[in-house]
């Protein structure tokens, strides 16, 4: 049996790893996805034959905690993140891409990558993590002493749902009660410099950014533009190129720019963007049952912020300690 399973590498399970793995702790890490990132995600694209990078997800994140401040002057020393004043005179951006401190981090813990987790179990001694084909994995090496969730509301609740504990109810009911809201994300690059300043912030388009003006980035005219959580769940079921052609034009008339033909156009449409706040623990910003051996952490229990999920999840860490 192993020691402390992790569904989710993003901020918050990444940070309670990390916190986990420094006091002795051994911990896996599960994540569906192919690569660190998350919402923190860069997606690159071959433009004119050139590798060009979009941070497409979270934009820049702020510092107001001490304990995330210290893992933050850390990145800094380790040249991973750097200010961003085009942004505001505190944002925060990674370099050279935006997941940089999440590749550092997760780069020093045990992170199973492009696995799903099915359900997850009691076991008589622990826990049982199964896996999306049903069978476990490893010759039943899915057996754990704890387990922590560290995924968005929405997916960490088919989950609780189903596991048979006194919290499991009630930690289900916030969770259902913590939606995200969603948001359309268009990646452009163009030919010409566009006559606008590095950062825009309108309507339905809430925020436009040139991101090759972030430091370390590629140079060129590329920009990341965002959907208002309105206009996104408005035209959720589009097809990306849809998408992305609806919201190129609304950022012409918002911004006031001539509508020209981008040399690069793809959208991505983030379903879980931003965590609302009614499933916040009005205790700790995550939850933990001692007994079981069981917690949840994220960043709809603490803020929906970077740092939000970072505090989450290193809080988590210590309460297992304690």
């Amino acid at each position: 049996m192993r020691d402390i399973a992790i569904i989710g590498a993003g901020m918050a399970g990444l940070a309670c790893a990390t916190r986990l793995k420094e006091q002795g702790r051994s911990v896996t890490v599960f994540d569906k996805g192919r690569g660190p990132g998350g919402r923190m995600a860069t997606r690159r694209a071959q433009v004119a034959g050139d590798t060009v990078s979009f941070d497409h997800g979270v934009q820049y994140f702020t510092v107001r905690d001490t304990g995330f401040a210290n893992a933050v002057a850390g990145w800094q020393h380790a040249d991973v993140v750097a200010p961003w004043p085009a942004a505001g005179d505190d944002a925060m951006v990674g370099i050279p891409s935006m997941n940089a401190p999440i590749r550092r981090m997760a780069a020093a813990v045990d992170v199973h990558w492009a696995t799903r987790i099915e359900a997850i179990e009691r076991s008589e001694h622990g826990w049982r993590v199964i896996f999306e084909d049903g069978s476990g994995r490893d010759g039943g090496a899915s057996d754990f002493r704890q387990v922590i969730i560290a995924v968005p509301a929405e997916q960490a609740m088919p989950m609780l749902s189903a596991i048979e504990l006194p919290v499991a109810a009630n930690w289900s009911a916030r969770a259902r009660a913590s939606t995200s809201s969603p948001c359309w994300a268009v990646m452009a690059t163009f030919s010409h410099t566009l006559p606008l300043a590095d950062t825009f912030r309108g309507t339905e388009i809430t925020w436009a950014a040139r991101n090759s003006a972030k430091p370390g980035r590629e140079a060129g005219e590329h920009w990341v533009i965002h959907g208002s959580s309105a206009w996104s769940a408005h035209h959720l079921e589009l097809d990306p190129e849809q998408a992305g052609e609806a919201l190129l034009e609304r950022f012409c008339a918002e911004t006031d720019v001539a509508e020209t033909r981008p040399l690069h156009l793809a959208a991505h449409r983030w379903r879980f963007a931003k965590a609302q706040t009614a499933g916040r623990s009005k205790q700790a910003g995550f939850l933990w049952d001692a007994p079981s051996g069981f917690g949840v952490c994220g960043d709809w229990l603490a803020s929906p912020r970077v740092e939000g999920a970072w505090v989450s999840g290193n809080g988590l860490a210590r309460a297992v300690a304690s």
